[in-house]
């Protein structure tokens, strides 16, 4: 089946930098997009034809409405798009506005983020696992500052375990809150990333946003409140028991973590794997994993978490292989 579709003004942002978007579309939808002088020719089977056609006439009515998308975003987009026939370019781009991000308009860029997102709107209990880069503690941030936008919660609490990373900093000068605030600076990062500065300086003043290590969380009772523990893969059983009993009514808490880089002492077993395995039928709450394609950061980044999870799974493999006396690995028995 062949398609013509007439070229309308602005259309040229849809096909991307040398018409690597027109590529994804391709590949995704296994179909041939021809342009002419007057016209975008599809060919394809009459569905893939179709969910073509729906694209360009999304693109054309978001730039109609106001809808001004960066090509990181359209791109993702459309990314999300080819691997779910039930998704529109529309959709997903309506949804985000919804959201209320801020200053910012955050977009899903892979199924795996899209899904979580959905997830942390469904469910009161969030646990987003997964490689570094994969945005787990970004896109929960921003879903906590639309929920303070929309007035459904009326404060923003963010913690995390104060556990270096393979290092020992010592003792710190100054006062408590200067002594926490390097373990707690990514979680500063997302949010002036997303809000204003002054607006943030204003509601950290204000106690409306609070930050602060999960020691502190001990005791409380945590209404009406969004609530995020990020690098949880570094909190003790102890402290994973203890956080997730700390909600309270209308309150919503979100656990990022990356079970690959937990830097607790060999003795101590991560909370996060606990949880993992003892809260996985609980139901109400909603386990989300990101793999290596999830991840968001330069495309080098992506590559390198592959590399460590090879290796990694090439140990597990040479533990598991059977030893003699003398630690050769031996041979398989014959088949008789």
């Amino acid at each position: 089946m062949k398609k013509n579709i007439e070229i309308v003004p602005n259309i040229e942002k849809l096909f991307g930098t040398r018409d690597e978007n027109l590529q994804i579309l391709e590949e995704g939808l296994s179909v041939n997009i021809d342009l002419r002088p007057n016209a975008v020719q599809i060919e394809g089977a009459a569905r893939d034809v179709a969910r073509a056609e729906q694209i360009f006439t999304d693109f054309d009515h978001l730039g109609r409405t106001g809808h001004d998308l960066s090509q990181g975003d359209l791109r993702s987009m459309l990314r999300v798009v080819m691997e779910d026939a039930s998704t529109t370019l529309r959709g997903l781009a309506e949804a985000g506005k919804q959201r209320s991000f801020g200053k910012r308009q955050v977009q899903p860029k892979s199924m795996n983020q899209r899904r979580y997102l959905d997830a942390i709107e469904k469910y009161d209990m969030v646990f987003g696992i997964g490689p570094a880069g994969t945005g787990k503690t970004y896109l929960a941030v921003a879903m906590a500052v639309s929920a303070l936008n929309n007035k459904k919660v009326n404060r923003i609490i963010l913690a995390r375990p104060a556990v270096e990373a393979g290092e020992r900093l010592g003792f710190l000068p100054g006062t408590l809150q200067e002594k926490v605030d390097p373990y707690l600076r990514p979680l500063y990062d997302a949010l002036y990333d997303l809000m204003d500065g002054e607006k943030v300086d204003r509601y950290l003043e204000k106690n409306i946003i609070e930050i602060a290590p999960i020691a502190f969380m001990r005791g409380r009772t945590l209404n009406d409140s969004f609530i995020i523990l990020d690098e949880a893969q570094n909190t003790t059983a102890e402290q994973m028991k203890m956080f997730v009993t700390r909600m309270g009514f209308n309150s919503k808490t979100v656990i990022t973590g990356d079970i690959t880089q937990i830097d607790l002492p060999n003795t101590r077993k991560s909370g996060l794997l606990e949880a993992m395995d003892i809260l996985r039928n609980v139901e109400g709450l909603s386990f989300n994993f990101f793999t290596e394609e999830d991840v968001v950061r330069h495309h080098l980044v992506q590559r390198i978490v592959r590399a460590y999870d090879e290796r990694t799974r090439n140990q597990q493999m040479s533990l598991e292989m059977p030893q003699d006396a003398e630690g050769q690995e031996q041979e398989p028995p014959l088949q008789q």
